[in-house]
């Protein structure tokens, strides 16, 4: 039975590029293959539970301005109801998957017992639903940021008791995932920082996330969990230090306390912004690790430093992220999750549609644009001819030899070196023949 949120609308379909219709998909064709496999299995899309449907459209200034069915968001019912739309939006995009924190799809309760029984409660709920969906859970996660609670952080709080409910409610989480088919647990540490040194412990308080992190790695062999343990590396917000900073920060962490081959990094457009990154930098820093595990993709307002997750609309950033992402061997068991929002005034159930559509399109033309460079060779050809010296074995043996042996060998064969253009702009060029 139809909950009538969507009512009026259709199943999105690809129409091609001619199709003028501003709810069809116009590039991006699930059964179009790319490099060998279908574009739905490249892409791997997923709706993002919190700012879809949990979201109020609230900023600093103000308060909700859409106003849904389900709200307040303060009961089973009403909690129901939001997994209803929801699976309607779903099937209505067609969505492979969808991705959750806790505090999106049950409501807050009095205490730990009361959170745990709505959590479970929904679980159940949201399984029914996907037994008759093709839609399936990318990722799980722990809301941790939201409560007063959490203002201290979780895992790195100074309170030996929010340390407990912490551990308690991602233990929740992962079961939760774990029994609806997740093929990840990603852990966000929106608090896991500090305002000020004067009232901080630095290296404890990491101690404690290390120590957290492994116990969650230790659960997850525990209960059989096949899928990937994720972190989401985001820099100054809200906290003012985060420890989760970026992409090296977060590999950083991972090594010192062993954890290297058991997480993956899932990485947001918005937050390399944030960091002063681009995206394409934090792909390339966690693919050369071999931990690039999901991506969440939207875009920042560049004449805003806030994190403003609007749907993606730059398809050569787009196009650069999946080069990266393709080159490391694309998707396991990550996706591409859409953690991006309506803007306040986008008040209409279409909005919703429209907004994922815009989306799904501009990352298929990314996708599409990213294998045809890689097909084409460029610029492999051209980072292999510019660091061709180093296959000379003079050149691999000064990396197993001695400042001595080096400095001889400069002074014995006169070596002078003369710059060489790096040509930016024609590699520049060359990426715009495609996007």
């Amino acid at each position: 039975m139809s909950t009538g949120f969507f009512d009026g609308l259709s199943k999105v379909t690809y129409e091609g590029a001619d199709s003028d219709n501003p709810l069809a998909f116009r590039h991006y064709n699930p059964d179009e293959v790319v490099m060998g496999k279908r574009m739905e299995e490249h892409l791997r899309f997923a709706v993002a539970y919190w700012h879809s449907f949990a979201w109020e459209g609230g900023d600093p200034f103000g308060g909700l301005t859409f106003e849904r069915p389900w709200h307040p968001q303060d009961s089973m019912q009403n909690a129901k109801l939001k997994a209803d739309v929801a699976f309607e939006m779903f099937d209505l995009l067609n969505a492979p998957y969808f991705c959750w924190h806790d505090a999106d799809i049950r409501p807050e309760g009095a205490d730990f017992a009361e959170n745990l029984s709505t959590l479970e409660e929904i679980t159940d709920y949201i399984g029914e639903k996907m037994q008759s969906s093709s839609t399936k859970l990318l990722w799980g996660t722990a809301n941790m940021f939201s409560h007063r609670r959490w203002m201290a952080g979780a895992s790195t709080n100074p309170d030996p008791d929010v340390f407990a409910f912490a551990a308690a409610t991602v233990k929740g989480c992962m079961d939760a995932t774990h029994k609806l088919g997740g093929e990840n647990y990603v852990l966000w540490g929106g608090r896991e920082g500090y305002e000020t040194l004067l009232n901080t412990d630095m290296g404890q308080e990491l101690d404690h996330m290390g120590r957290f992190l492994s116990m969650v790695v230790d659960y997850k062999h525990k209960i059989g969990f096949k899928g990937q343990i994720l972190v989401e590396p985001k820099p100054q917000e809200p906290s003012k230090h985060q420890y989760d900073f970026d992409a090296a920060t977060c590999i950083g962490f991972l090594r010192k306390y062993g954890l290297e081959n058991e997480v993956k990094l899932n990485l947001e457009q918005g937050h390399a912004i944030l960091a002063g990154h681009s995206f394409e930098h934090e792909l390339a820093v966690a693919a050369a690790e071999g931990m690039l595990g999901s991506i969440d993709m939207n875009r920042n307002d560049y004449q805003s430093g806030w994190d403003t997750d609007q749907f993606p609309n730059n398809v050569p950033e787009v196009a650069l992220a999946y080069y990266h992402v393709l080159k490391a061997g694309g998707f396991t068991t990550g996706g591409t999750n859409f953690d991006a929002k309506l803007r306040r005034q986008s008040i209409d159930p279409e909005d919703l549609i429209a907004g994922h559509v815009g989306g799904m399109d501009v990352c298929a033309r990314g996708l599409k644009a990213a294998a045809a460079m890689i097909e084409d060779g460029g610029l492999e050809d051209a980072l292999k001819e510019r660091y061709a010296g180093w296959e000379k074995p003079e050149a691999q043996a000064m990396l197993t030899s001695d400042l001595d042996s080096i400095q001889a060998r400069v002074l014995s064969e006169g070596i002078n070196p003369k710059p060489r253009s790096g040509r930016q702009e024609r590699l520049e060029n060359y990426v715009n023949r495609f996007v």
